[in-house]
């Protein structure tokens, strides 16, 4: 099977978020990287340097009116390899959690939303702290604001949920997500403060997604309404089927389908449930808090 057709069938299935991402941020790459190499050796870098301009996030806001997709795009362009290669393993760890426990759609969500609120503390920092403002028009690129969030999102539902770390062993996700936080605190004042301020942006977003949750308010929803928008966009509609059934069949039909659909779980059922993951662990819940967790997922 070709490289093409692996892709194709990544993003055609529709449980498959987090591999998703993480390929488009890759194919992203691989592409930059080739263009690169092409530009250098027919002596056009100059193009390269517009493309760029076309991706990575502008500071100044006259520039952003004119390119207002990179308010997203940025969030899926890297240079340097340790660059991308520390967001995707961070993004593939801490996303699985997210994605497990609150559905693929929660996962990209917090993703999409995590870029959109980094971009809002970087222009804001540029544009009104006066430190920052001799850098008005530099640009930032990366996924950091977006894996930020998803950390923190997840010390946040599952704080004492423990990874095992090289040197280190078991530590608790909510130490790693306030290191995280911390880092990015102390480099603003070195020699990435824009990309720093992102990451600070994600944090609080992925912090105040899962409270805004809990207390049974999804801040994702308009973030899905817009994919499913989209979604039908592209999608080829079927060919109309017109048939005929009585009132009684129609009747009966409803009735079955109101027997076996699953009911919604509530809010407060989740929040047991999520209290229940963090004291004892995912292995700890019955087999019946496991589909309700699935079914809220899936709302």
């Amino acid at each position: 099977m070709s490289i093409t057709q692996d892709i194709r069938d990544a993003f055609s299935r529709r449980d498959n978020a987090l591999n998703q991402l993480i390929i488009s941020n890759a194919l992203v790459f691989a592409v930059l990287i080739i263009l690169k190499a092409i530009f250098f050796i027919t002596q056009t870098s100059g193009v390269y340097v517009l493309i760029m301009r076309q991706l990575a996030l502008s500071s100044d806001g006259m520039v952003l009116l004119r390119h207002p997709w990179t308010l997203l795009t940025y969030a899926f362009v890297h240079e340097g390899f340790l660059h991308i290669l520390f967001n995707m393993l961070n993004l593939y760890w801490f996303g699985q959690l997210i994605r497990e426990y609150l559905g693929d759609r929660r996962l990209v969500s917090i993703y999409v939303l995590g870029a959109l609120v980094g971009a809002l503390f970087f222009l804001l920092a540029y544009n009104f702290i006066p430190v920052l403002q001799p850098g008005l028009g530099l640009p930032v690129i990366g996924a950091s604001a977006s894996v930020t969030a998803i950390i923190v999102a997840a010390a946040t539902l599952l704080p004492d949920y423990t990874f095992m770390l090289i040197l280190l062993g078991p530590v608790k996700i909510k130490w790693i997500a306030l290191a995280v936080v911390l880092i990015s605190l102390a480099g603003i004042n070195g020699g990435n403060p824009g990309g720093e301020i992102t990451h600070l942006g994600g944090a609080l977003l992925g912090f105040v997604f899962i409270k805004q949750l809990k207390a049974g308010r999804d801040m994702g929803r308009p973030v899905v309404a817009v994919g499913d928008w989209f979604g039908r966009l592209f999608q080829p509609r079927p060919a109309m089927k017109v048939t005929h059934r009585s009132p009684v069949s129609v009747g009966r039909a409803t009735a079955a389908a109101s027997k076996t659909a699953p009911s919604a779980t509530p809010p407060e059922e989740v929040d047991l449930i999520l209290d229940k993951i963090s004291r004892s662990g995912y292995e700890s819940l019955s087999k019946e808090e496991k589909q309700k967790l699935f079914r809220a997922s899936q709302q």
